[in-house]
């Protein structure tokens, strides 16, 4: 049999198939390429014990905003004279080496800290000696006690930025983050 000089023209139909497909694909391209809009807002909390967010703690301040006991309630923090500072924690890695110090309601503390698996470990912690009387030295030593025996830390770094110290016993301990 001999061969037909004309060549076979693809039917109407497969090329309308042929054409719809093309512009399946680009479509579906052009729709894996675009990203999801939406306000900062609208986004999901982040998780603060989100290990890789313990790393945002180098070089800031905190002062302590509220304690509660392993049940959620809270534990009362006395006030401070006006003249009197919060409780606080800083870290600071300007010598080189990660520190850690603050106030404990009646004397400064200083020591080290260390960042290791998203999980926050501060001490051996050294402080002053000054004499205190009243509420500011009934909370000092537990409150040092407290920094020794953190289990858990997360950072929030969206607003209002904030540290939590989950403890062995199931305690928590709140942290805002103090302005420059």
């Amino acid at each position: 049999m001999p061969l037909s000089p004309f060549r076979a023209q693809p039917s109407r139909a497969s090329s309308r198939f042929l054409s719809c497909m093309a512009t399946l694909a680009a479509a579906a391209f052009v729709a894996g390429c675009a990203l999801p809009q939406h306000p900062d807002t609208a986004a999901p909390p982040t998780d603060p014990y989100n290990p890789a967010a313990t790393q945002l703690l180098d070089d800031t301040q905190w002062d302590l905003t509220r304690w509660s006991d392993a049940n959620g309630q809270p534990r009362t923090l006395p006030s401070l004279p006006q003249s009197s500072q919060p409780l606080s924690l800083d870290f600071s890695t300007e010598s080189g080496y990660r520190r850690a110090s603050g106030f404990s309601g009646c004397n400064r503390f200083t020591g080290t800290y260390s960042l290791k698996d998203g999980k926050l470990a501060l001490g051996p912690l050294a402080g002053t000696r000054m004499a205190c009387a009243g509420a500011a030295a009934s909370l000092e030593q537990p409150y040092l006690d407290a920094l020794a025996h953190v289990a858990k830390s997360g950072v929030q770094m969206n607003p209002p930025q904030a540290l939590e110290l989950t403890l062995d016993n199931g305690q928590v301990l709140i942290f805002a983050r103090r302005a420059k």
